[in-house]
């Protein structure tokens, strides 16, 4: 009896344990296809992405033999920098570089502020049209940028808030052709991505304790006061994400510096529209295979800048990005 109930148990025993390696096995089976799948997904998505870029900073290194010789695809057989000194030289590189960051820089600085500004008013405070108002900025986020083209375009051609202009001028004022119209926008908070900037800071206010703001008030601080020497301190995450999109997004703007017709020896990347052609007409290379390798170079040298900040500022970027309110 005792043996049989041995023997009974074993089996069992011997069941349960196959049916748990079984269910490990094929636990194994679904993470490595998994991780193949996410594997395959990763390579796909980095060769759609960076394949292009790759081949663009190849070529920029090619000289005359390499374009032309069939036996070369990536990796130049006698590189050069030719194609680098071109392009330096007639994009006027480095004093454009120092009038696009100063351009970038100040229009950072004033979005930060101003969109900083708006978010803690609605977070923390109540006023009339309030969720009206805020319904307004999410139109910002949503709406294209081109359907505000022609009321923008007529706005800063014939520009006369209020009567202002035609008052002291005896006539509208053209603000096109400079960076005016870009700085206007922006300190009225309406500038290049202003909407989204004052989402991400009024989801981070309103995650901050209310407490500190009452803990202010009671020692006597006013509102500018609590805004600017306490929750400012406290919204650095968010200030960091939204200096890194405000500078990497004007940056690279070419709708409304094309729109306002901004000159470009201050945007860089407007350059790159008519290296090719100065090339040929200036240095008289008139194969335009030959003219897209100077090219090539030139779109390298204005997308240098976004890397070195973007390597400077990853870890605080991420960090911002998790604590502002964008994901989650």
């Amino acid at each position: 009896m005792l043996s049989l109930f041995k023997k009974k148990l074993d089996a069992r025993y011997g069941e349960t344990q196959i049916a748990n390696e079984k269910q490990r096995m094929l636990k194994q089976g679904k993470g490595f296809l998994l991780a193949v799948f996410r594997t395959l997904l990763i390579v796909g998505l980095s060769y759609i992405i960076l394949g292009p870029f790759i081949g663009i900073v190849a070529n920029s290194f090619f000289s005359n033999a390499d374009q032309y010789s069939p036996m070369v695809y990536i990796i130049p057989q006698t590189p050069t920098l030719e194609r680098y000194d071109l392009a330096i030289l007639r994009m006027d590189y480095w004093n454009t570089m120092k009038n696009m960051l100063i351009y970038v820089g100040a229009l950072t600085v004033i979005q930060v502020f101003v969109c900083s500004m708006v978010g803690y008013g609605f977070a923390r405070h109540n006023f009339p049209f309030k969720k009206i108002l805020f319904a307004c900025v999410i139109i910002m986020i949503v709406i294209p940028s081109h359907t505000v083209m022609l009321p923008l375009y007529t706005t800063f051609q014939n520009f006369n808030p209020f009567g202002l202009t035609a008052m002291l001028r005896a006539g509208n004022t053209n603000l096109l052709g400079g960076s005016l119209p870009m700085v206007i926008m922006s300190v009225l908070g309406t500038g290049l991505r202003a909407g989204l900037y004052i989402y991400i800071f009024n989801q981070f206010f309103r995650g901050l304790p209310k407490e500190i703001e009452e803990a202010a008030e009671i020692d006597g601080a006013g509102a500018f006061y609590t805004y600017a020497r306490i929750m400012m301190p406290n919204a650095k995450p968010s200030i960091i994400t939204v200096a890194i999109f405000s500078i990497v997004w004007q940056y690279n703007d070419t709708f409304f510096s094309n729109l306002f017709m901004i000159s470009p020896d201050i945007v860089i990347s407007k350059k790159i529209t008519s290296l090719g052609a100065n090339i040929a007409n200036i240095d008289r290379v008139m194969d335009p295979s030959i003219q897209m390798l100077y090219v090539y170079a030139g779109i390298v040298l204005v997308i240098i800048p976004v890397i070195i900040l973007y390597v400077l500022l990853q870890k605080q970027f991420i960090e911002g990005v998790e604590r502002s309110g964008i994901v989650g």
